[in-house]
């Protein structure tokens, strides 16, 4: 297997031998993985809500294999993306780093200067954001080279993001790529994600039956890849480009379904959306099916995460306030679950406040890696939080020094609600939470918001002038953390 796409014919009879394959084997095969350290697979969403699944109380959208993970495992309340935005939080999740350490708090560009026109784009904004960064530095130690140092093979198909775009959107690059970053074997397909459509039939029905949908040449080329190095431990990391935008279809039984099952909501987008959910379970289930048609489930770490809040025109992102680009609770609280049988309790649900950025630390301790570890790492290894311990408390910060949209940002509304479904303002932010508090500190007047989490999941009871002393130190503490990291604050604007 290797970078270029292969024929459906070829990817299906793969997957077939490998499965058959595996099954002939898979009483040898259980007997050798009982010593060994577990594999890893870690299944990362784009763009999926708090509220999007089943197992997190959603009653519209189906997620039957999703919701199944999360019986068989640890369902967290409690989990946090480290960005509200794509690109900074899959560089944080690979490094164990904040993007603010990182300084990669924005999604990456074309590979152009970005450092021109600032005040042309921001004239009458009091701040000017810093310049776009557009690769993760190849010195920086990624998950994938933690586990190959362990002797891990390692793999990754789907969404990179983390580098400037070759050749198309989303393009790896030929030197910042995944297979410059650890990964033995890679495969950038779009799959039967929108993406990959033409957009002249993208809109298009296919000729699929009620129950049957596309396959999913992502999904396929991940099935493959742990077929072929089920004989040792391994690491995939599943990148899924679903449910990120443009949403769509290719079943019309689908997307009739839910019209008929939303038919009462006003917001009929959400129809698509809720098809575009079950469209991302279906193809989770197909890759959990082979983790146990391969015998392999009884020595696989899974962890599923989205890597950030879902889209404020059409996610299921109440109660939480706020979404994608913005750091109330919609905009990072995100679900996350973990299977890992003999670790993990089934059917367990861990309200420990856990992020992306802890990943690294958890994942090398699993693997066993025993090299040098990389150095001002934020993340905390988990271990005790899946074994059902409590963990102490620590503070996560997010940063967000930018404003959004991009473009037509003075058009958009201020306020930020809960599920407003439309995209608002979101101007240079940061935040800290300790515990059950959570302070966010906006850049162009330093003004504080303070919330009590355990009482206002919602966020909608500002505490900072009832608790002026306390908002006070966890601004302090959030700025002196983001100073010791060398953070990029946005500059004030001289034309404005």
């Amino acid at each position: 297997m290797g970078w270029q796409d292969e024929s459906i014919g070829r990817r299906t009879f793969l997957k077939q031998a490998a499965v058959a394959s595996a099954c002939a084997a898979t009483n040898a095969t259980a007997q050798k993985n009982s010593t060994r350290t577990p594999n890893v697979l870690m299944i990362l969403v784009d763009d999926l809500g708090y509220g999007d699944l089943g197992c997190y109380g959603n009653a519209q959208c189906e997620t039957p294999n999703i919701d199944r993970l999360a019986r068989q495992g640890m369902r967290f309340t409690n989990a946090y993306a480290p960005a509200p935005i794509c690109s900074a939080s899959r560089a944080a999740m690979l490094t164990g780093k904040t993007p603010a350490r990182l300084n990669f708090e924005f999604v990456t560009k074309n590979d152009e200067n970005w450092e021109d026109g600032w005040a042309d784009r921001y004239p009458n904004k009091k701040l000017i954001p810093p310049v776009y960064t557009l690769n993760l530095p190849l010195e920086e130690q990624t998950l994938a080279e933690v586990c190959k140092s362990a002797g891990y093979t390692t793999g990754i198909t789907g969404k990179w993001h983390v580098s400037a775009h070759h050749e198309r959107y989303l393009g790896w690059s030929p030197t910042h790529g995944p297979l410059s970053q650890g990964f033995d074997w890679g495969d950038p397909d779009f799959g039967a994600h929108p993406y990959g459509y033409d957009k002249k039939t993208r809109d298009e029905f296919g000729d699929y039956t009620e129950g049957e949908f596309p396959e999913d040449a992502l999904t396929q080329n991940a099935i493959e890849f742990m077929g072929e190095n089920r004989e040792n431990p391994f690491f995939l990391l599943v990148s899924h480009y679903h449910v990120h935008t443009p949403l769509g279809t290719k079943c019309k039984w689908l997307l009739e379904k839910y019209q008929e099952k939303l038919g009462d909501d006003p917001n009929k987008k959400r129809a698509l959306y809720a098809a575009f959910v079950e469209t991302l379970d279906h193809y989770v289930g197909e890759l959990l099916d082979a983790v146990d048609n391969l015998g392999l489930a009884d020595d696989t770490l899974v962890l599923f995460i989205s890597d950030n809040g879902g889209h404020p025109e059409f996610a299921f992102n109440a109660p939480l306030r706020g979404s994608k680009w913005n750091l109330y609770e919609g905009g990072v609280r995100v679900p996350m679950i973990a299977r890992w049988p003999g670790v993990v309790k089934e059917g367990s649900v861990s309200d420990a406040v856990v992020s992306g950025i802890d990943f690294l630390p958890t994942i090398r301790e699993a693997v066993g890696a025993t090299g040098e570890a990389s150095k001002e790492i934020d993340g905390t290894n988990i271990t005790p939080a899946l074994r059902g311990e409590t963990l102490s408390d620590r503070a996560l910060v997010w940063h967000f020094p930018y404003y959004h949209p991009e473009s037509g940002y003075d058009k958009k509304k201020s306020k930020i609600g809960i599920e407003d479904v439309y995209i608002s303002q979101t101007e240079p932010q940061s935040s800290i939470r300790i515990g059950h508090e959570k302070l966010i500190y906006f850049h162009e007047d330093g003004r504080c918001e303070l919330y009590d989490l355990a009482k206002d999941t919602s966020e909608q009871n500002d505490l900072a002038d009832s608790h002026p002393e306390r908002a006070t130190e966890l601004k302090e503490m959030l700025l002196d953390y983001l100073s010791s990291v060398n953070a990029r604050f946005p500059a004030p604007n001289p034309s404005a």
